[in-house]
This record gives structure tokens, C-alpha cells and sequence, in this order.
């Protein structure tokens, strides 16, 4: 009797093709750009939280014989036509563009889940009703919504953080409003109707928590689109007025003193882009996860 012997299967000490390296895939997780923008969050929010440890000297503190001088060892990024220090005043102005950005952001988050709950668990009247308000309010650009506002309440703080938060607040109601249609057509939101459950009781336990799930990702990319509105409203003169270290207001003072002095401007710039680009790539980062997890 003649036995063939099968060769022998190399299949299982194969590694699969599809399979990244766990070196690869720790890379993509922790990628430089990713971390670089986390660390920058880090110290921006000391910046904002504990001024003093990063600049302890005065933001408004002015210096008529230090008018203008440029980045040295005694002042890092310069000092303003005023003598006073730039980068004093980049770190305390973090604080106000911060508080700005997150008033604003708070607002159009609460507004907008609120808004978006009532649109999609109402009758069909008022959710046209609310869907109608939220593209017409779309259809203008934030900027010029904000404005108007301000031009009707007044410039301020206050009155910038209403605006932009206003402004902003019809983007997360659609998105909440998208959210709670597919929810309120579940079989377990079916059910818990059928069994009698109160309606507060079945948005508290059923309809909200698997609503807001992207909320808390496009809050995040939205502080900074409003950190990035709110000092081109100051830019203009609608927000934190000088001596104020805001950054917005900072680009307004140094404008004219650019061909001289081009740090009094191109730093608190620097300082919002980074800001926003830092933002975004987080944002974007938690908005993959999040996706991922969907699927």
C-alpha cells in the first residue's frame, strides 16, 4: 500500500497580509502630529489656567523707554509700541481667547442639543418649523451673523460670546436632530413606548444618551472655528477692547506697525492658528475613533 503524504501547510505560520505590525499600529496611534497637538493643549490651558507660571511679569505693564524692541533674551517676542512685553501678553491673552471660544461653544452645544431634541421628538409642524429656522440661520455666514448681532447689542465680551455661540448653534441642532430621528425609530425606543415609560424618562434614559455621542467631537473642532471668529470680531473692534491682552485685539493694535515691528502682529497670529490647527487635529483624531466604533 503506497501513502501519499500531503505537503505540509505553511498557512498558519503565515502572517496575514491585512495584519499591520503592532510597531505600525502603535504609530498610528500615537502619531507626531496628534501628540504634538495634545502637548500644545496642555500648555495652552496652563497658559490660561496659571498665567503666572509661564509669564510673571504684567501684560499691561507699559515701558516708554523699551517702545518697539525686538525678540532679545530680556523680552522673548519683543515688547509693543507701548513698551509693553509681547510674549506677557500672548500667554495672558490665551486665557480670554479660551474663556471666549468655550462660552461661545457652550452655548451653541446647549442650544443646539436642546433645539435638536425638540425638532426631531416633536410633530412634524415644528420640526419643518425649527429645520426651516436652522437652514435660514445657515445660510448666512457666522461672521456676518455675529456681527450683526454685536452691531445691535453693542461690542463686549458678552455680546461676542452670545453672537458666536448663536451663530454656531444651528449646525449642532442638525446634527442632533439627524441623531434623534434614527433613535426614536429604535426597536428598544419602540418597546419602552409600548411598555408605558414616561416621555422624560425615555429621552433621559433612551433618546439622549445615544444622541449626543457626536457631539462632544464637533464641540471640540467648533472652540476652534470660535476661537478663530472671536479675534476677528476683536480684530474689528466688536470684542475685548485694549488695553485687554486678547489676541484678536493684539492683531488690531499691531497692524500698523508691521513694516517696523512685525512680531507685535505675527505672533498672537501665530498663536490662533496654532490654536485652531490643534483643535482640529484632535477633533479630527476623536471624530475617526468615534466613526470607527460606529461601524
Amino acid at each position: 500500500m503506497t501513502v501519499t503524504l500531503a505537503p505540509a501547510t505553511t498557512e498558519a505560520h503565515t502572517p496575514h497580509p491585512s495584519t499591520p505590525p503592532a510597531s505600525t499600529a502603535r504609530r498610528r496611534r500615537w502619531r507626531p502630529g496628534l501628540l504634538a497637538a495634545g502637548a500644545y493643549l496642555i500648555l495652552l490651558v496652563v497658559a490660561a489656567v496659571w498665567p503666572a507660571v509661564l509669564a510673571p511679569g504684567d501684560p499691561l505693564a507699559a515701558d516708554p523707554l523699551g517702545v518697539l524692541e525686538a525678540p532679545s533674551a530680556a523680552h522673548w517676542l519683543g515688547t509693543d509700541h507701548l513698551g509693553r512685553d509681547v510674549w506677557t501678553r500672548v500667554v495672558h491673552g490665551a486665557g480670554h481667547s479660551l474663556t471666549i471660544g468655550v462660552a461661545a461653544t457652550a452655548i451653541a452645544v446647549t442650544g443646539g442639543v436642546l433645539l435638536g431634541l425638540l425638532a426631531g421628538l416633536t410633530h412634524r409642524l415644528a420640526d419643518e418649523t425649527l429645520s426651516r429656522a436652522f437652514d435660514a440661520i445657515s445660510a448666512f455666514p457666522i461672521l456676518l451673523l455675529a456681527l450683526l448681532f454685536i452691531a445691535v447689542a453693542g461690542p463686549g465680551t458678552v455680546s461676542l460670546i452670545i453672537a458666536i455661540g448663536v451663530a454656531t448653534l444651528p449646525h449642532h441642532a442638525r446634527v442632533v436632530r439627524g441623531q434623534t430621528l434614527l433613535v426614536r425609530r429604535a426597536a428598544y425606543v419602540e418597546e419602552a413606548v409600548t411598555f408605558g415609560l414616561s416621555r422624560p424618562r425615555l429621552v433621559a434614559r433612551h433618546v439622549l444618551p445615544n444622541v449626543i455621542g457626536p457631539v462632544p467631537v464637533l464641540a471640540v473642532i467648533g472652540l476652534g472655528e470660535a476661537i478663530m471668529i472671536a479675534a476677528g470680531l476683536s480684530f474689528l473692534g466688536m470684542g475685548p477692547q485694549p488695553p485687554s491682552p486678547e489676541w484678536g485685539a493684539m492683531l488690531s493694535e499691531g497692524r500698523n506697525y508691521l513694516q517696523v515691528a512685525w512680531w507685535i502682529t505675527v505672533l498672537p497670529g501665530v498663536a490662533v492658528t496654532a490654536t485652531v490647527v490643534a483643535l482640529t487635529v484632535v477633533g479630527r483624531h476623536w471624530q475617526t475613533r468615534f466613526d470607527g466604533r460606529q461601524r
